[in-house]
């Protein structure tokens, strides 16, 4: 089975991150090792928690070099949630700059009567890069669980692969560009759809 390593800098539900890959067909290793990201088939840059923090740990980890060899190197590369964010250049949550391998900022919901925030909960996907290995197979609009009260707002409009609708706001809830994919949900609790997307991206180490 293809080998993936899940990047460890002490902000992600790591346990939730390999039962997802395992059921998809993927060997999961948990590292901060730059020798074994190097190695793996794939990585998984999972996260849960504040901006700031997240970017300080990984960097005190000495991960961002290794994070971006990677993505360069071609091979699949998927963020979650927090992980998704802490790709692009800033946040309006804090004050760390990003990683920047995406332009553009993660910005927090606008507050509007009845809007609540976190988003959290199930809702659909909007596929906008029809394309897209992740999406292949799971039907028009799926169900995915969310858990955020920030967005990704990039500033090259192709690289948006799917948006969800939260209030009035219709915001960017994944992105691919290559072999680099990002979604603002969590697949690994999304029931079989994600799961579903999961197999998908385990498939790309193998085609």
């Amino acid at each position: 089975m293809p080998t993936v390593a899940i990047i460890d800098y002490d902000m992600g539900n790591l346990h939730s991150a390999c039962k997802g890959l395992e059921i998809a067909g993927a060997t999961p290793i948990v590292t901060n090792s730059p020798q074994v990201l190097a190695s793996a088939d794939a990585l998984v840059l999972p996260g849960v928690g504040s901006f700031d923090p997240a970017i300080q740990k990984l960097r005190a980890t000495n991960l961002e070099q290794p994070i971006h060899e990677a993505i360069a190197s071609g091979k699949p590369f998927l963020g979650i949630c927090l992980g998704m964010q802490i790709l692009f250049e800033s946040s309006e949550e804090g004050k760390e700059a990003g990683l920047g391998i995406i332009k553009g900022q993660v910005k927090r919901f606008s507050h509007e009567p009845n809007l609540t925030i976190p988003h959290m909960g199930w809702n659909q996907l909007d596929l906008v890069q029809a394309n897209c290995p992740l999406w292949q197979n799971l039907g028009d609009r799926p169900w995915m669980y969310f858990v955020h009260s920030y967005y990704t707002d990039p500033i090259d409009p192709l690289v948006s692969a799917a948006t969800t609708t939260h209030g009035s706001q219709n915001v960017t809830v994944a992105i691919a560009r290559d072999n680099l994919m990002a979604v603002q949900f969590h697949p690994e609790k999304s029931s079989t759809t994600g799961i579903h997307l999961l197999a998908n991206f385990v498939r790309m180490m193998t085609a």
